[in-house]
């Protein structure tokens, strides 16, 4: 099954897409917006061009577990994004994804505007590959 996952951000939304076999996740790319109507159509084009089946928006739960007001407006985003797409949307706990994205860059050396450009990119993987990981 193609699974797109979103890291949801206030200035910048990473995307990730797996193959129909779920053995590899991607980076799809970065939008760059902070206006929600207009990433919420980003990310449904993003879905129908990949062709995916699955959507998974990462959750930012707070470090004992509960809900923040970042996690509710992230379950907030994906009931929208699945009432604009019709695919089935699932929240997914992405605690600590981009601290292991900012330590994966720092270990290949990506430093300064080129990692604020891609970190959330590669926020989105990790939020895939832990869910794919839980599938499996």
């Amino acid at each position: 099954m193609v699974i797109l996952s979103v890291d949801y951000g206030d200035a910048r939304t990473g995307l990730a897409v797996c193959d129909k076999l779920e053995m590899l996740a991607s980076p799809v790319g970065v939008i760059f917006e902070k206006y929600e109507p207009k990433v919420l159509e980003q990310v449904k084009q993003a879905a129908q061009k990949e062709k995916a089946e699955l959507i998974v928006v990462g959750l930012p739960r707070n470090m004992d577990g509960s809900f923040g007001e970042r996690a509710q407006k992230c379950s907030a985003f994906a009931e929208k994004l699945r009432e604009l797409t019709g695919i089935q949307t699932e929240t997914w706990d992405e605690r600590l994804t981009t601290v292991c994205a900012h330590r994966a860059l720092n270990e290949v050396n990506v430093r300064g505007k080129k990692r604020k450009n891609i970190v959330d990119a590669v926020s989105a993987v990790m939020i895939l590959e832990d869910f794919l990981r839980a599938r499996a």
